[in-house]
Formats: C-alpha cells, sequence, structure tokens
C-alpha cells in the first residue's frame, strides 16, 4: 500500500527561527510524513506557533503532545465564479446587448 500523502494540517509551538528541519527533528518526523513544498508557516510569531502539512497517520502520532494543535481544517481553497478575464468578456458582451437593444429601441421609435 503507497503511503498518503501529507494532508493533515497542524500546529506547533518552536522556538522563534525554526525551520521544517527543526520540526521535523522535534515532531520526530521523517521526510516522506511532511509536505515539503508547503513547508514551516509562521502562523502566530508572538506565540512561536507554526503550521505543517503532515500524513494523517504523523498528526495522529503527534497530536498528544504539548507543543502540538491540530488537527485543523485545511480545506481546498479554489475561486468563486468565473475567472476574471470570463467575466470582463461577460461584462463587454452584456453591455454590447444592450447597446444593440438601445440601438433596435431607437429604430423602431422612428
Amino acid at each position: 500500500m503507497a503511503a498518503q500523502p501529507p494532508t493533515t494540517l497542524v500546529t506547533v509551538t518552536l522556538p522563534p527561527g525554526s525551520t521544517l528541519r527543526d520540526a521535523r527533528r522535534h515532531l520526530e518526523l521523517g521526510a516522506e510524513e511532511v509536505d515539503e513544498a508547503y513547508g514551516l508557516v509562521s502562523v502566530d510569531p508572538e506565540q512561536h506557533s507554526y503550521a505543517l502539512l503532515v500524513t494523517a497517520e504523523a498528526a495522529a502520532r503527534v497530536r498528544g503532545l504539548p507543543e502540538v494543535r491540530g488537527p485543523w481544517a485545511n480545506p481546498r481553497i479554489e475561486p468563486f465564479g468565473p475567472p476574471a478575464s470570463s467575466r470582463r468578456r461577460e461584462d463587454a458582451e452584456s453591455t454590447e446587448d444592450t447597446e444593440a437593444a438601445d440601438d433596435t429601441a431607437e429604430d423602431d421609435d422612428r
């Protein structure tokens, strides 16, 4: 069975300036258990809180540690509605339709 990708968001309290390598070492996580591309994200610098994506198995293993919080929701962020370029095109078409309707109405008045 293939290993699951890191998709579970957890936060951990670490010393200021910590790196992903520091977090992995502190939490005893293997490289395959952490999303290296996501990295270690500073969530609250004053509280030295950092977020990282880990596998579900890793999250379950570190969950009871006092410096770890989570797992947290990590919904996929996607645009709402059509892309901006489509909206501009639709707005332009709508304007053209309105102008054409106005021209037709003027012709009917004559």
